[in-house]
């Protein structure tokens, strides 16, 4: 791939807060952005140089949309494979369709995984309910349905429970999909790695955060001395090592997330991992504030095909999601000095819709990673 130059153009597909933030990393690196997203509105398209509103499956718009462009991204998984085939060969992809084939699909992804040498927790393919009633029972224990594709932030899933799960009920959720029955297992705490890597094979990883949920949305992530539970450093070790590993395994070019589950036992912390993200990533969002090259920033680097920028911490920090009506706190976080306050400029206040984000800062500490 040959480096981009200053000025030209990067096609971002999805129009959301990531393309959003994408574009505005570009931009401070001289690049412009042209985003491709099928509503009349988006967060993105504010803040690009150009924006082409069309469905992506409109083959003819995505060929005067690679025309357009210099290299293309995305900055969400569930872009259609046959979209990105009209792509190939028109326009450097980066990161490539392998990274949503083994992503786009739950099942899919855990077997990618395994393959990796990677621990995942317990789980069975479903398709029928009968599927499900033997999965059920086979695992023995509480477990969450998961749609194998489209599923985020805690939509295409329902909990079952030892004893009052309701078989029939939870597969009426969420049929006709495919999905996977998942094991829970009891964790410490969730932790997610956010790794970079170049088309020549160069990767660095940011600190690890801690993250904590509500209702199955993001709420914080924390790194440093707003990280509340007591992890052993290996761990952390263990989690950048992961991630390097899943991004060679796709020969992924950009940034990519894995989220992990920190589990306790006699013979002390280990990992298994929760899912991955081929792109930018929400937990990833403090790297705004509290590293001098955010990981937007290292996403759009690694698309031009240029050096990637360090991952060190100037600052510790917690981020916490502005969920629904959440948004009104902004002006007032705006106040507090070490508060740095992000919104996305979406006009629609609806609950369980992240709106932005702010990012709570505090002095450099070593007492967590």
């Amino acid at each position: 791939m040959t480096a981009l130059r200053t000025g030209d153009t990067i096609g971002i597909l999805g129009g959301g807060q990531l393309g959003r933030m994408l574009a505005m990393g570009a931009a401070q690196l001289g690049l412009q952005t042209l985003i491709f997203a099928p509503e009349e509105e988006s967060p993105a398209a504010q803040v690009a140089a150009g924006c082409i509103r069309a469905d992506y499956t409109d083959l003819d718009a995505l060929s005067e949309f690679a025309a357009c462009c210099q290299a293309v991204t995305f900055e969400f998984e569930n872009v259609p494979k046959t979209s990105l085939e009209v792509l190939v060969g028109k326009v450097p992809l980066r990161p490539g369709i392998m990274a949503l084939e083994k992503t786009q699909d739950r099942l899919i992804e855990k077997r990618f995984l395994e393959g990796l040498g990677l621990s995942v927790a317990p789980y069975r393919p479903v398709d029928t309910l009968n599927d499900l009633t033997d999965a059920f029972d086979a695992l023995g224990r509480d477990a969450i349905l998961k749609t194998r594709r489209f599923g985020y932030d805690g939509k295409g899933q329902v909990n079952l429970k030892r004893g009052s799960g309701d078989c029939a009920q939870a597969w009426s959720a969420v049929a006709p999909a495919p999905s996977v029955l998942e094991a829970r297992v009891p964790f410490l705490c969730e932790v997610s790695a956010i790794v970079a890597r170049g088309k020549d094979g160069e990767a660095v990883v940011y600190d690890v955060p801690q993250n904590t949920h509500s209702g199955g949305i993001l709420q914080t992530s924390s790194v440093g001395s707003f990280a509340t539970t007591q992890l052993s450093p290996s761990v952390y070790d263990e989690a950048r090592t992961a991630a390097v590993a899943v991004a060679e395994g796709l020969d992924h070019v950009g940034v990519l997330a894995v989220e992990f589950f920190v589990l306790d036992s006699d013979s002390g912390q280990t990992l298994i991992v929760n899912e991955v993200a081929p792109r930018v990533h929400n937990t990833g969002h403090w790297t705004l504030d509290a590293c001098a090259i955010s990981q937007f920033e290292n996403h759009i680097r690694a698309v031009a095909g240029w050096p990637l920028g360090a991952t060190q911490r100037h600052s510790d920090a917690m981020m916490t999601n502005l969920i629904g009506e959440d948004i009104a706190q902004a002006q007032a976080a705006l106040a507090e000095p070490q508060n740095a306050v992000h919104v996305y400029g979406k006009t629609e206040v609806r609950p369980g819709r992240k709106l932005g984000h702010l990012t709570r800062l505090s002095s450099l500490t070593q007492s967590a990673l």
